[in-house]
């Protein structure tokens, strides 16, 4: 054979294309090129791939060799995943290996220069992209255990080229690779009854987790703003099997490491509010996600809001609707998933105690209002429960004997309240569209004067009218009633009102 032909898999985004490498092998001054766009690390690829042969006693052969990677126009083809496909390749189409049936086999990984296998990025996608062609994926044993996040996928493990070599030759069969002991359950280091007082910024929270709703809190420094936001993963609910597929192969096309007792976690990402946009909503070439892309599925944390840059708060507008975010470059583009439950806080004043029962602040008028003129009204008419966080009586904080709710028991009216609505229409209530809207959040006549004049009195817009009905739906789940009833609907514009009112104030 002069002529090899070997499937794998390049890594665009969250997709994984297929690229086939062809190995051609011909009589001519010895040479090696590469051809099919590569880049400067698939070019460095060859003094891998010769010193992994030479030193697992193979022959480099003193020939002219063509190595193609197709398509040529699919771009980035970046890191040294395709080392071992072209290894294998060179010793195909040089006869030093036979293999009857190569096609049903994909590889991907990196060689050092003894021959050992080494792990690659982005192994995840690739993996449920090779599932869905139902061929046998060639990895890393580093890679192993999270691949087989993905089910019935048929994985060959190893740990060096000659290992490979042997099970193509039949002479030493790889098992496929089982998967490890299952996941433990979660066990959180953080609770909600280590948050004194607060109820009602607690009730929030709940609120938020049940129906998937963003969360702004307002309040002077230490009052507990941060760890409320910090304990939100606590009272959520796990990830499913889908969603944290999703999530897991967003970590693994950055390199991150999933790991196996931990994978259904929702993410919980605090960027610094030094973070540029391209670090929040994704980009570089090639194209790299973001924090709200790893945030997917989970929370994103956004503390000290208003030292945040204005654009990059800008930039959130549009994922916090589209759920997914979209990275455009000169000859193509890239779309990662966006799906996050957006949780800020910020302080009322520069000096932060503007309002405080305790006093101390000096802030003047026109101070606070460009403090607050930092975030634009189209932001902040995207998040949907406004909550103000007080500070706490000293007595609040000496008792011992005060009752505090646990994690772990509103998580589980939080689990109740979200089983309603997707038996009731397939999705969280912050996901519901307008005409859904209209179906499920059905109010008496007299609940529809009184918001019909609450809009009209505190001049919300259309955006918010929608916010308060999902709110009050919410709500309703939450007390185990079909039907959206008047409390509910009155607590509901409560979570729309208290910082329009405090606004105003200043």
């Amino acid at each position: 054979m002069v002529l090899a032909v070997i499937h794998s898999r390049a890594t665009f985004g969250i997709e994984a294309p297929p690229v086939t490498i062809e190995v051609h092998i011909s009589p001519g001054i010895p040479s090696l090129s590469m051809v099919g766009l590569p880049e400067t690390a698939i070019k460095e690829s060859k003094d891998r791939v010769r010193s992994a042969l030479i030193n697992s006693g193979f022959e480099f052969p003193p020939k002219r060799i063509t190595i193609n990677l197709a398509p040529a126009d699919l771009p980035k083809k970046e890191g040294g995943r395709f080392d071992l496909p072209i290894a294998i390749g060179v010793l195909l189409a040089s006869e030093q290996i036979e293999v009857d049936n190569i096609s049903q086999y994909e590889f991907a990984g990196e060689l050092a220069l003894d021959g050992g296998l080494r792990p690659i990025s982005g192994a995840l996608p690739l993996t449920l992209a090779v599932k869905k062609v139902g061929r046998v994926l060639f990895l890393s044993k580093e890679n192993a255990d999270e691949s087989m996040l993905v089910r019935d996928v048929k994985i060959l493990a190893a740990g060096h080229l000659l290992e490979v070599c042997a099970h193509l030759a039949g002479s030493k069969i790889i098992e496929l690779y089982q998967k490890q002991s299952p996941p433990k359950a979660p066990e959180f280091k953080l609770d909600v009854s280590d948050v004194y007082g607060q109820e009602h910024a607690k009730r929030a929270l709940e609120i938020a987790a049940a129906g998937g709703h963003s969360l702004l809190m307002i309040g002077p420094p230490g009052v507990g703003k941060t760890m409320l936001a910090n304990r939100l993963i606590t009272i959520l609910p796990e990830m499913n099997d889908d969603e944290a597929l999703e999530t897991a192969a967003l970590y693994s096309i950055c390199g991150k490491k999933n790991h196996l007792d931990f994978w259904r976690i929702r993410p919980f990402r605090a960027p610094h509010h030094t973070a540029s946009s391209v670090a929040l909503v994704g980009g570089s070439s090639p194209p790299r996600p973001g924090e709200v892309s790893l945030a997917h599925n989970g929370v994103l944390f956004l503390d000290e809001l208003l030292e945040f840059n204005r654009g990059v708060l800008e930039s959130l507008r549009e994922p916090l609707e589209s759920k997914h975010i979209t990275i455009s470059r000169a000859a193509h583009q890239a779309i990662f998933p966006a799906k996050f439950q957006l949780v800020v806080a910020m302080n009322p004043c520069p000096c932060g105690y503007y309002g405080d029962s305790r006093g101390g602040c000096n802030c003047t008028s026109d101070q606070v209002q460009r403090y607050l003129a930092r975030i634009s009204g189209p932001f902040l008419d995207r998040i949907d429960l406004w909550v103000s966080v007080a500070s706490l009586a000293r007595n609040v904080l000496t008792s011992v004997e005060d009752y505090r709710a646990a994690s772990a028991d509103i998580r589980a009216m939080v689990v109740q309240a979200q089983e309603m609505a997707f038996s009731r229409a397939g999705k969280i209530n912050a996901d519901l569209a307008n005409k859904e809207i209209e179906k499920f959040c059905v109010l008496s006549e007299e609940d529809k004067i009184f918001l019909e004049e609450t809009i009209d009195k505190f001049k919300f817009s259309a955006r918010s009218y929608h916010r308060i009905l999902k709110i009050a739906r919410t709500i309703a789940d939450l007390d185990g009633q079909k039907s959206i009833q008047s409390r509910h609907l009155k607590e509901a514009v409560g979570y729309r009102r208290k910082f329009s009112i405090q606004h105003k104030n200043v």
